[in-house]
């Protein structure tokens, strides 16, 4: 205890702010949005880009087929040679990120016998290497992976010009019925007339 006393003793005292100083606090900057990408790489380049085995930047034909090769058998563990939907969809998941993310498993089932075979996923990659593989020098380099995106985009498509939403919009606007046409017209034309049996001031109701 009586080390302890001797410890806050020697140990320096805090300045304190002398008399009419003025102490500015700064609070932290507020968050600034994101700006919207202009280069994007789809989860398919994002995977053929880690294909590159000898650190050179680029991924040749040899190096894809080895990529496909190893990521097929990661989730073939019963060494079936085929990969049923449902295992896809754990291939997509691990590897593009997302069990939706493309290619589906409808555009790499040729022969559409639900489920893919190697040859199969190899053969739909050989096609993505060829689209990549924009200077045909048979390599694909990052910038061959990247996407120009002109402007920003969202779920409902280009957001450059839309008029934002108001708040009574979709209450506002017409119901539609399944061919495009205005419901709310088709009700008013459906209605049953007043009952012809009914004494007049029940009718004009």
């Amino acid at each position: 205890m009586f080390a302890f006393a001797l410890l806050l003793a020697a140990a320096p005292a805090p300045l304190l702010q002398q008399e009419g100083e003025t102490v500015t606090v700064r609070a932290p900057l507020p968050a600034a949005p994101q700006t919207p990408a202009t280069l994007v790489a789809e989860p398919v380049a994002m995977m053929i880009a880690t294909f590159d085995t000898n650190g050179d930047a680029m991924v040749d034909r040899a190096e894809l087929e080895e990529g496909v090769r190893r990521s097929f058998e990661a989730i073939d563990t019963a060494k079936s040679g085929k990969l049923r939907y449902i295992a896809f969809s754990d291939w997509a998941l691990r590897f593009l990120g997302d069990q939706h993310a493309l290619p589906s498993p409808y555009e790499v089932d040729r022969d559409d016998d639900d489920s893919i075979t190697l040859d199969e996923l190899e053969n739909h990659f050989s096609r993505l290497f060829a689209r990549y593989d924009r200077n045909g020098d048979h390599l694909i380099s990052r910038a061959e992976l990247l996407t120009y995106r002109t402007m920003p985009v969202d779920a409902q498509g280009p957001t450059a010009g839309r008029r934002p939403p108001k708040k009574g919009d979709a209450k506002d606007q017409p119901r539609k019925d399944g061919h495009g046409k205005d419901d709310s017209k088709r009700d008013r034309r459906d209605a049953p007339p007043p009952d012809a049996d009914a004494p007049e001031a029940e009718r004009g109701r």
